[in-house]
């Protein structure tokens, strides 16, 4: 073997490993895709693309009453025991009848308008950390850039404000998702932080999504251009029972479970689907609260905060949990209700998401971090510090 050959071989060698070793430092750092507690995968029966021919059911065609299943306390620990239903009948829900003054709108047009306020929130610890980079879901609702999204999202949105928790989230946007705004909590309910806290840290938490969504406000370009005098939204629909089993709904996020961390850093694409309205479910009440899905392929990780949204293009639900199941076909998507969101953060604030959005955001998150988020931080930084 002659001295050249030999060096070249060396040279080969050292390459190739230096690419191992590369690949090793991406796939580390690459982010863990925020699912909804307890994982799941959707069914064959969904669209990934929304065409013209997915147009609304008749009213008609529709039960007028349903019966609501008692949801599981959020209490127990089993994935298992958590999303599967009692088999008690609950009380009659009446459907809203001619619940709108318009006709309902093509699925096509809904998905076309949908994408455009669906954002991915991606957050990544600088330097060492003990917090995972994550990867979620969140649904812009006002044209002033406010955004609806989960509280096991949002919780790393308010850690990235404390200059104690070295982290940093933005807002992607588009097909693949591209960095694009940066993003302040307006609200997140404290009771759900004093419930879930101690699960920052875990890779795979469970829960029923009770008081689990939260708001955030668009605070900037990452570009350093104008934020847009409007941004696209999705209008919400918070009366109960708006949506309705039978009726059909487009489920829209940003999944991630399949894709790996790296893919989903780089190359990560909204998704799209059609399914029908499965159940209504409630927590420990008869209030339509959570939506029930079915198989969808949204139905896994990072689509936390993605939207539900009906016929008439309205926001009536944000996903939230999934049933365990190997593939989307084996899971149940669950979604929650509006109505359940807009009377449950009534109840923890004092003002309804209508009256949220109604008023001034910048008010509203200059009140959050003044009479808030400190404690909600410190009760992080002291779980945080003592791990």
């Amino acid at each position: 073997m002659t001295r050249a050959l030999l060096f070249n071989i060396i040279a080969i060698a050292v390459f190739l490993l230096g690419v191992v070793s590369f690949v090793r430092y991406l796939e580390s750092s690459a982010p863990i895709v925020v699912a909804p507690p307890n994982q799941s995968e959707l069914s064959a029966v969904t669209v990934s693309q929304a065409t013209s021919s997915t147009s609304s059911i008749p009213t008609t065609s529709l039960p007028t009453t349903t019966k609501v299943i008692t949801q599981p306390s959020a209490k127990k620990a089993s994935n298992e025991a958590i999303f599967s239903a009692s088999t008690s009948a609950g009380e009659e829900v009446e459907r809203i009848e001619d619940p709108y003054t318009t006709p309902p709108e093509s699925f096509s047009d809904i998905n076309a308008h949908v994408r455009g306020a669906l954002v991915n929130i991606l957050c990544e610890p600088q330097g060492y950390s003990s917090l995972n980079p994550i990867s979620g879901s969140g649904v812009i609702v006002d044209p002033r850039g406010m955004i609806l999204t989960n509280a096991h999202v949002a919780q790393y949105v308010l850690l990235s404000e404390s200059p104690r928790i070295n982290l940093s989230c933005v807002i992607r946007t588009g097909s693949p998702a591209e960095p694009t705004w940066s993003v302040v909590v307006l609200y997140i309910p404290p009771i759900w932080v004093s419930e879930h806290a101690s699960e920052i840290t875990d890779q795979h938490p469970t829960g029923t999504g009770e008081h689990d969504y939260a708001l955030l406000f668009i605070t900037g370009s990452l570009n350093g251009s104008p934020l847009p005098s409007q941004f696209p939204y999705v209008p919400i629909d918070t009366r109960p029972a708006i949506g309705f089993p039978g009726d059909q709904v487009l489920v829209g996020s940003y999944p991630a479970e399949f894709l790996g961390g790296i893919a989903a850093q780089y190359d990560l694409y909204a998704d799209t689907s059609v399914t029908t309205i499965k159940q209504l479910l409630t927590f420990e009440s008869s209030t339509p609260d959570v939506l029930s899905l079915g198989g969808v392929i949204e139905a896994q990780s990072g689509s936390s905060g993605g939207g539900v949204v009906n016929a008439w293009d309205r926001l009536v639900g944000i996903i939230a949990t999934t049933s365990s199941g190997t593939t989307t076909a084996d899971r149940d998507l669950r979604a929650i209700a509006l109505s359940y969101i807009n009377t449950d953060i009534a109840v923890q604030s004092g003002q309804s998401l209508n009256a949220l959005l109604a008023g001034n955001p910048e008010t509203e998150v200059t009140q959050f971090n003044k009479a808030t988020a400190p404690q909600l931080i410190q009760e992080y930084v002291g779980i945080l510090t003592s791990n």
